[in-house]
């Protein structure tokens, strides 16, 4: 062992001193409140927590319930959850009223797994109309506790309890925009509409100004709401950083460097996507890292995607200054951000600039206006000229589609239609988007389908039964019967491929398309009926149709949408025939062609890098 330091030694002296003070019980409450705040501003949050047992256990103050709650906030960013409890249980057994320490207490509880007694604790702050409380706004407290209620609620998803909390959130202090997000995305996941539907002061203006950028793609086609919600977004969450880009000074050469930046190399759409680019790069020019935080899901798709990868660094946990450093320590050319401004992004990263080249590709289908971001990887088709003013990245043109994809997904034999709760007779429209992509322009225009298609169903995914319901209840405002709706489960991924093979066809939502599903369905053999619009997400299965051969699948308008599928719908041999042409030419068309596509990503790269290492 190394001999302390005098600066140590003396250090150590002075915790002992303080220690020695607090146990006496003579330490008064200031001087114990700075003793802690010096020790935590040295790093020794540890000690800090040991000084507060001491000074609690010694002290017959009338202030230990403060302690109390001091101790608590310490233990709890030491993350020793238990012990946390105990003290803000001790304050509140001195201090019933505590409501900071309620607060508190709930988080503790909730991170131990018994989210009931969170939302209990919550619920206690939040029906008092005055909390008491120290030195805080009344007001505050209840709006900690209604919102952190809400945020549980919906990640249980339990949504009407959830929205009813925000609701009343809003009603207290209508300029919430962080409240104003959720509550315009969970109306989205319940499809009830319309999506923003003001009450007390909250105008329509607020609830869009609020809108997060995946929920703007939901709701709009218009490229430049799109840009401004990311704007906004990078303007108030996005740290600023003025210093120079981490990736200059350092020497490139040898095999150029790519990395895959992302927290959805598990099963998730774009683990789902990828897995087989990593597995196709040329290993004669390219060495590929993956940096990411992704959760371990224990899944053969996580430790495949893991096993294709060159280097592998996990950056859970992992501030986004040091993350930059190890990429720019890697000496990467080219850095591939798969997560955009999605959830559990890290845009601090890109923002140091730890690559020369850093590109956006698939966790995002629209522009994200971070500055550390310069190209996205597209196709002509996704992205036409006149949308170009409205992204901040410029346009890696691939030739043919934007997506990669995985021609080793496994799917199973297919269900009869009776174990998949269809009826045996009667054209099958599908639609496994997610709800939230469903709008009540297109929904109606469904059932208006389903209304010119005697026998016909509508075969949809089952998220949640609050959307469940209000499709229902608005299908029956359109005259159409719940029977003609058919709510599938959710399913293991080879039994949900398995499940486009009874389908006749697929519509697609709008403005925001299918894209691994898109995939998925045309690798099945289902046609997809699409409506392109002007925004790159508005255009995805347009891109994959174009690539797969089946153009004439694309529509522009809604009312063009609606005849097609109505025309199809009372031709089955017509859908039968497009079943055929993908049966016997699908896997070898380009959209199939990933080793092609690999190459086209690799070509466009290497250009990139090579032109950063000049420039050096």
């Amino acid at each position: 062992m190394s001999t302390p330091t005098p600066a140590q030694s003396q250090g150590l002296a002075q915790v002992e001193q303080w220690l020695a003070s607090a146990r006496s019980g003579q330490m008064a409450l200031p001087e114990l409140l700075d003793a802690a705040g010096r020790l935590q501003q040295a790093g020794v949050a540890t000690a800090a927590a040991l000084l507060y047992q001491n000074w609690v256990a010694a002290t017959p103050s009338p202030f230990r319930h403060v302690a109390c709650f001091n101790w608590g906030a310490i233990l709890g960013d030491l993350t020793r959850h238990a012990e946390a409890e105990t003290a803000y249980r001790l304050a509140l057994a001195l201090a019933p009223n505590f409501a900071q320490a309620r607060l508190n207490l709930g988080h503790q509880v909730e991170h131990q797994g018994r989210v009931g007694e969170a939302l209990e604790h919550w619920r206690a702050v939040y029906e008092d109309e005055a909390p008491a409380s120290l030195g805080a706004d009344p007001l505050s407290l209840r709006l900690h506790a209604l919102n952190n209620a809400a945020r549980l609620l919906e990640s249980l998803k339990r949504y009407d309890e959830s929205e009813a909390l925000m609701r009343r959130s809003l009603a207290l202090s209508p300029r919430q925009s962080d409240v104003a997000q959720h509550y315009v995305h969970i109306r989205q996941k319940q499809c009830a509409w319309p999506v923003y539907e003001t009450f007390a002061d909250v105008t329509h203006n607020h609830l869009l100004m609020s809108t997060s950028l995946l929920g703007m793609l939901d709701e709009s086609d218009d490229p430049a709401l799109q840009l401004l919600t990311a704007q906004r977004f990078v303007h108030e969450k996005v740290p600023k950083v003025t210093a120079a880009p981490l990736h200059r000074g350092r020497v490139r050469d040898g095999k150029i460097k790519i990395g895959y930046l992302s927290g959805d190399l598990c099963m998730h759409a774009v683990g789902l996507l990828t897995a087989e680019l990593y597995e196709l790069h040329d290993r004669e020019k390219f060495e590929v890292h993956a940096f990411c935080w992704s959760r371990e899901d224990g899944t053969p798709l996580r430790a495949r995607i893991k096993a294709a990868m060159d280097h592998f660094t996990p950056l859970a946990g992992v501030p986004d200054a040091q993350a930059a450093e190890l990429i720019a320590a890697a000496g990467i050319d080219v850095l591939v951000d798969l997560q955009g401004l999605t959830s559990g992004a890290r845009p601090g990263i890109l923002a140091r600039r730890p690559a020369p080249v850093q590109v956006s590709y698939l966790g995002l289908p629209a522009t994200s206006a971070l500055p550390g971001v310069d190209w996205i990887i597209a196709d002509r088709f996704v992205m036409t000229p006149d949308v170009l003013p409205y992204h901040t990245e410029k346009p890696i043109y691939l030739p043919n589609s934007y997506q990669v994809s995985d021609r080793r997904r496994a799917a199973n034999a297919a269900p009869t239609r009776t174990e998949a709760g269809l009826p045996e007779g009667g054209f099958v429209f599908c639609a496994f988007n997610n709800n939230h992509k469903m709008s009540e322009a297109v929904w109606r225009c469904w059932m208006r389908i389903l209304r010119q298609v005697p026998g016909s169903v509508l075969w949809l995914l089952a998220d949640n039964p609050f959307a469940q319901a209000n499709l229902t209840r608005v299908a029956a405002e359109e005259g159409i019967s719940a029977e003609r709706l058919v709510f599938a489960p959710r399913a293991q991924p080879a039994d949900y491929l398995a499940r486009f093979q009874l389908a006749d066809l697929f519509l697609d939502t709008f403005p925001y398309n299918a894209g691994t599903t898109a995939s998925d369905c045309l690798w099945m053999g289902t046609p997809i009926l699409t409506r392109a619009g002007r925004t790159y997400i508005s255009r995805m299965a347009g891109s994959l149709l174009t690539a797969v051969g089946l153009p004439d699948l694309i529509t522009t308008t809604l009312e063009e949408y609606e005849q097609r599928a109505v025309q199809i719908g009372n031709q089955p041999a017509r859908a039968a025939s497009y079943k055929r042409y993908l049966a016997e030419h699908g896997h070898s068309s380009p959209l199939f062609d990933i080793p092609a596509t690999v190459r086209d990503i690799e070509h466009a790269f290497e250009r990139l890098a090579l032109d950063a290492r000049q420039k050096a």
